[in-house]
């Protein structure tokens, strides 16, 4: 997953049966679906909008051309069943950032405006990372005391519990002060999505004893350690997925690096199975799914005014579905607006 293109396999454990909106007599805002974005938009996207809608009650708006749109819907027999709102221009995944901002009649424009304007309780997009990044900075903003947003990953660990490893992709230059930002984030999230309680923090480094690291990460150490935060400390990539700690801080550039390893290993893994016979087990087979991006769907962007999540570019119908879920939950459970009252608390400058 290069930075600034492809997001993160995952923003939370795997949800229980969920009960659909339509059947609790909950007028929903719908989740505002970029059509056109990721490597198979709008084909799989709109696939994954109806599946999100038929199978798991959240009721979405798709964003993008939208003759082409309808025309998928309609072949799915979809049609009326979904909203469309039109957009005449796609961000190319080839763009990082701010040529997006400029492209005011994009889907991500158009959809981003929804959700401002009220209309969408969330967004969810496949498009690349860093244009998906700086329109939701441009158009949505940044909570108060914010320096930059972050991606949240929640990692399945040996322990079995799970990780957030934050940032996974969204800010590859940050300061220490935004790292600072970053844990605090990553903490109230794991406290308010995984029910952590006291979450322990560590700081991903390349050593775990103290000072450890480049400049970056021993500024930002020092910081921690003044921070209203249970700071575990250092800890190091074999500790990505002990569960060693309930979050673990770094910058974009490597977080994003990690998640890529941690994917390549799954699949390295499965494909060594293979060859030994072995990769028919139900165990393994279950082993794989908790890695896979179907299962979680997509990357929470944290620090902004609104929901959003980042699906993988290169997502498929179930995983846009699972990332239509997980929006849908975030926006339902009000977990931007009371991450934005605990950094409000502590904003970690």
């Amino acid at each position: 997953m290069d930075p600034g293109q492809d997001a993160a396999p995952g923003a939370g454990p795997v949800p229980g049966p969920r009960i659909p909106a339509r059947e609790r007599g909950v007028p929903a805002r719908p989740v505002v679906v970029d059509a056109m974005g990721g490597d198979h938009g709008p084909v799989e996207i709109v696939r994954g909008a109806v599946e999100a809608w038929r199978e798991h009650g959240v009721p979405v708006v798709l964003v993008g051309q939208a003759g082409v749109v309808r025309r998928e819907l309609a072949r799915l027999g979809a049609a009326g069943e979904i909203d469309v709102a039109h957009a005449a221009d796609v961000v190319p995944m080839t763009e990082r950032g701010a040529g997006a901002v400029r492209m005011v009649g994009s889907s991500l424009a158009v959809g981003f405006d929804l959700v401002r304007a009220g209309a969408g309780a969330a967004l969810v997009s496949a498009g690349s990372t860093g244009a998906v990044v700086a329109c939701a900075v441009d158009r949505l903003g940044t909570a108060p005391a914010v320096l930059r947003p972050a991606l949240a990953v929640a990692l399945p660990t040996t322990a079995g519990g799970a990780t957030v490893l934050i940032d996974a992709g969204a800010t590859v230059d940050p300061t220490p002060e935004m790292l600072a930002q970053f844990a605090l984030l990553g903490a109230s999230y794991a406290q308010l999505v995984l029910g952590v309680a006291d979450p322990r923090v560590g700081l991903l480094s390349i050593g775990a004893e103290p000072g450890k690291g480049n400049r970056l990460t021993r500024r930002a150490e020092a910081l921690l350690r003044g921070m209203p935060l249970r700071f575990h400390g250092n800890v190091e990539g074999g500790d990505v997925l002990t569960g060693a700690v309930d979050v673990i801080v770094t910058d974009g550039f490597t977080g994003n690096v990690v998640l890529k390893n941690v994917e390549g290993t799954v699949r390295a893994t499965l494909a060594l199975a293979a060859q030994e016979g072995v990769a028919g087990s139900a165990g393994l087979g279950r082993v794989a799914r908790r890695y896979d991006p179907e299962t979680h769907g997509g990357a929470a962007l944290l620090g902004l005014t609104r929901t959003v999540v980042v699906a993988h570019g290169s997502s498929r119908a179930g995983t846009i579905a699972r990332a239509c879920v997980v929006a849908c939950d975030l926006a339902e459970g009000e977990v931007v607006a009371r991450l934005g009252d605990r950094l409000a608390i502590h904003p970690g400058r």
